[in-house]
């Protein structure tokens, strides 16, 4: 079982239980209104499939249900809580920070289940899987991450205050930060050196979810903030790691291959 797998699962895990915990959605990543019917029997629903697929792809057995359940729930994310916030205001770029976040998980989802639905034996047609559909999850990984880096310059204040206080250059730090997710993004889409340009971008979100969210929660352990943030950046990073894994795995298959 590969590491980004396991990572990803965990990440869903913990994200699940804090839902589970709080009987509510991940904060602002997850912005259901409150004039939602049910909703906190939906949030207890949500933290349900988000524990239950992340414990699945632990298995090998139930690893493709999970990842398949995973890519539905993901895509709804998307589409019903952070597209029509793009939609009503395509100009406050906060709107594209958040669907960019999600859009990553969601790549890392896709690739991860056309990664383990390829490798059953079945002649069945599924849209989701093969290359093309692992072409379509790449160039959303890549295009995710433009918007992600761009908040860093539109939100510098807010950026500089995340970095730690030890560190010298902070502005320097956010400012590099950005222009590494907008250049692994066009890495990625452009495909140059497109397995470093992911795997550094999955690299450099767990070093921040390391040095900003870890001591966080160390520092108040029942701030619930902190908690969403960490696991939220932990799954980002996940999908990233997802994704470079996929990539990997299509360089070494070119090199395997007989000319």
């Amino acid at each position: 079982m590969r590491l980004d797998r396991v990572s990803l699962a965990f990440g869903l895990i913990g994200l699940g239980i804090l839902s589970l915990v709080y009987g509510d959605f991940a904060l602002q990543w997850q912005p259901v209104p409150a004039w939602v019917p049910a909703r906190q029997l939906l949030a207890y629903a949500s933290g349900a499939v988000l524990l239950g697929a992340g414990a699945g792809l632990l298995s090998t057995r139930t690893a493709v249900p999970s990842s398949r359940v995973l890519l539905v729930y993901a895509l709804l994310w998307l589409v019903l809580l952070k597209l029509p916030e793009v939609a009503a205001a395509p100009l406050v770029e906060v709107n594209w920070l958040g669907a960019g976040e999600i859009a990553v998980i969601l790549a890392g989802s896709w690739v991860l289940f056309a990664s383990l639905r390829a490798q059953q034996d079945s002649a069945k047609p599924d849209l989701a899987i093969g290359d093309r559909a692992m072409r379509i999850a790449r160039f959303l990984f890549a295009i995710a991450l433009i918007p992600i880096g761009l908040s860093h310059f539109v939100y510098s204040a807010a950026t500089i205050g995340f970095v730690p206080k030890w560190l010298p250059y902070r502005a320097g730090w956010a400012y590099l930060g950005g222009a590494g997710h907008i250049a692994a993004g066009l890495g990625v889409l452009f495909g140059v050196y497109p397995f470093l340009a992911a795997t550094l971008e999955a690299a450099m979100i767990g070093v921040f979810t390391l040095l900003v969210w870890l001591p966080a929660v160390i520092a108040a352990p029942t701030d619930r903030l902190s908690w969403t943030g960490m696991f939220m950046s932990w799954l980002i990073g996940a999908g990233a790691w997802v994704v470079a894994g996929s990539i990997e795995k299509r360089e070494l298959g070119a090199l395997q291959r007989p000319p």
